[in-house]
């Protein structure tokens, strides 16, 4: 319920949001039209004031040329104008677009809207008024000599009024009213679609059409709204009379500003978009009234249904139970392994959640039970592992001793030469056992690591150098691409050594005679990671890729006559380190081994300021 009370209220303030935002950008809009269309009327009365052929006043338009031309300005745009006319100083028309009013005295002016500069030319705006089933606007521009600069006569167009409602009626629509206003509050024209105005709309509208008094604020039913502000904005009003809604009306009103065009700021009008709430909210409201009844009704089922589900799952949950309760105490009484042996009998449970729960439990304890046998041999392996660890450590002394013993006797001139052989082998296999033995104690009791910041560079091309004499022996090719561009890392070296010397031999025990190893580094460095990086690719037979997984497992070896320890212990060494190593195969279809240590930031900065230090030396 909760949650559907926010979902509506959520959506219904993003929903008034938005129309709000609508009504504005429609209401700028229409105000914009507005102005275009004042700034092409105003911007015609300058320029045809200016003509050569208004120059005809002063001859009082006797060859009719003048009367011709606004005739054909007036045919021209289509409805635009109701009348174009020409007075002399007398207010007599001279030429007029209705040859019937050519000679006629206008009896006397509306009133005074505005007065406009454009063009250097100044315009008088007469309030609108009806004239023959017409609402006009008039505008007045005068007419000056070429010769003297003294005015001549008056420019005067009857702009039909209309154009500018037809224009609003587009914007409207059946829910939807547009209103043209001033700051004041007087109405200059409502949008035809939308409800029968009411008796004061119809008295405030252009009251200065039956009289020549100027408008009073009292009369608009508009003036207390927000409508002095500059800029365009949105609100909400109860009552719209003036729009034809009951004054009980939750209206939504968006008002609009014309931007300035072509240099022309407009004529101070203000366009109105006025929507009653209830149309705009109409879907919201319907959409909790159903979301309600939905939510009634599902409660409603659900404490039907559960009355009857209730008693269906309680009796299985005490059954339940009441086996927990003699398990447990059997466990208490019993030993382990007789408690594992003979457990109470389960009770028969459903194939429904009480069913699977009791397996869940059931489960449980066999996994406890074979968890505590792994914890007993653990800690029996643990025990042999630190008594191998001794033995190991005890039975390295007379392995040296037997080595240094066959190693005496193979100097001995008198020795034959089967003897030498024999002491070889004595020779060969000690070393070999002293190598196990090393790893063993390596792999069971690894060393503490000493991280010092350490040139990596200098110590893989030290580590292939210790190599050198074998590599040459079995004629192996070692080729380093070191592209890091900071090699120092925080590690212990004598460690990294071995780790380097372990992943060569292997490379060199698998390659043929002719055979590459190529060793790299490069770094990867972002926001989160700073890691330098080695490579030790060769281009033997290769890992498959079905054991790569079982590769750092402690006596997994695939190569005889190895013990299966150096691979666990580098990688030993590098979780040490927390780094980690992995293998792949090489781009020449060999073996791949990555190696990636981690980096601090102080080994970065160390070694920053290092190439700092040294770019001044060379400077």
């Amino acid at each position: 319920m909760v949650l559907a009370a926010l979902a509506f209220f959520t959506a219904r303030a993003a929903m008034q949001n938005e129309i709000e935002h609508g009504l504005v950008t429609q209401a700028d809009a229409v105000a914009s039209d507005i102005t275009k269309i004042m700034f092409e009327r105003l911007q015609n009365a300058a320029i045809w004031s200016t003509l050569e052929a208004m120059q005809d006043l002063q001859i009082q338009d006797v060859d009719k040329r003048l009367s011709i031309f606004l005739s054909k300005l007036k045919t021209g745009y289509g409805g635009v104008y109701h009348q174009l006319y020409a007075l002399n100083r007398d207010g007599r028309v001279i030429s007029s677009s209705n040859p019937a009013e050519i000679g006629t005295s206008i009896a006397s002016p509306g009133i005074l809207w505005q007065t406009i500069h454009l063009a250097g030319v100044t315009l008088t705006l007469e309030l609108p008024q009806h004239k023959q089933g017409h609402r006009i606007v008039t505008i007045r521009t005068p007419i000056l000599s070429q010769f003297t600069n003294d005015s001549i006569g008056e420019l005067v167009l009857e702009m039909d009024w209309e154009q500018i409602i037809s224009l609003l009626d587009s914007a409207a629509s059946a829910h939807r009213s547009v209103i043209l206003t001033d700051a004041k509050g007087a109405i200059f024209g409502v949008s035809h679609t939308r409800l029968q105005p009411t008796s004061s709309e119809s008295s405030a509208i252009l009251a200065a059409d039956s009289s020549n008094d100027t408008f009073s604020n009292s009369a608009f039913p508009l003036a207390q709204w927000p409508l002095h502000q500059k800029q365009s904005q949105a609100f909400e009003r109860r009552g719209a009379t003036a729009v034809g809604w009951d004054s009980s009306v939750q209206v939504m009103v968006g008002t609009g500003h014309a931007s300035e065009f072509a240099g022309f700021s407009g004529i101070g009008l203000i366009a109105l978009v006025i929507q009653p709430e209830r149309d705009t909210l109409a879907p919201i409201h319907r959409m909790a009234a159903i979301s309600l009844a939905l939510l009634v009704g599902l409660v409603l089922l659900i404490l039907g249904i559960a009355s009857k589900i209730s008693g269906a799952i309680a009796h299985p949950i005490v059954a339940l139970t009441d086996w927990t309760r003699r398990h447990t105490l059997q466990s208490n009484t019993l030993s382990p392994d007789n408690a594992a042996i003979n457990p109470p009998a389960i009770p028969h449970q459903e194939h429904n959640e009480v069913g699977e729960l009791a397996s869940a439990f059931t489960q449980l304890m066999h996994d406890i039970e074979q968890a505590q046998q792994h914890l007993v041999r653990a800690s029996k392996l643990a025990v042999v592992g630190e008594m191998a660890s001794v033995i190991i450590h005890e039975v390295r002394t007379p392995l040296g001793i037997i080595r240094s013993s066959a190693q005496m006797l193979k100097r001995e001139p008198t020795l034959s030469d089967e003897g030498r052989e024999l002491t070889g082998f004595i020779e060969s296999e000690t070393e070999r056992l002293n190598r196990l033995v090393s790893s063993m104690l390596d792999s069971a009791r690894p060393r503490p690591i000493n991280k010092v910041p350490t040139n990596l560079h200098m110590l893989i091309h030290h580590s292939s150098e210790l190599l050198s004499a074998q590599l040459e022996q079995r004629h192996i090719t070692v080729t380093e691409d070191l592209c890091a561009n900071n090699p120092w890392v925080a590690c212990d070296a004598e460690q990294l050594t071995q780790v380097l010397l372990n992943l060569i031999m292997n490379a060199l025990q698998v390659l043929a005679p002719g055979g590459q190893i190529q060793l790299s580094t490069h770094e990867r460095i972002n926001q989160h990671i700073n890691e330098f990086i080695i490579e030790i690719a060769d281009n033997g037979p290769g890992i498959p890729a079905d054991q790569r997984a079982r590769l750092f497992d402690a006596f997994f070896c695939l190569r005889e006559g190895g013990v299966g320890l150096g691979l666990a212990i580098v990688q030993q060494i590098i979780q040490a380190h927390g780094g980690d190593i992995n293998a792949s195969a090489s781009a020449s279809g060999g073996a791949l081994f990555t190696v990636r240590l981690p980096r601090t930031a102080s080994i970065s900065a160390a070694h920053s300021f290092t190439t700092i230090l040294n770019e001044i030396s060379s400077t």
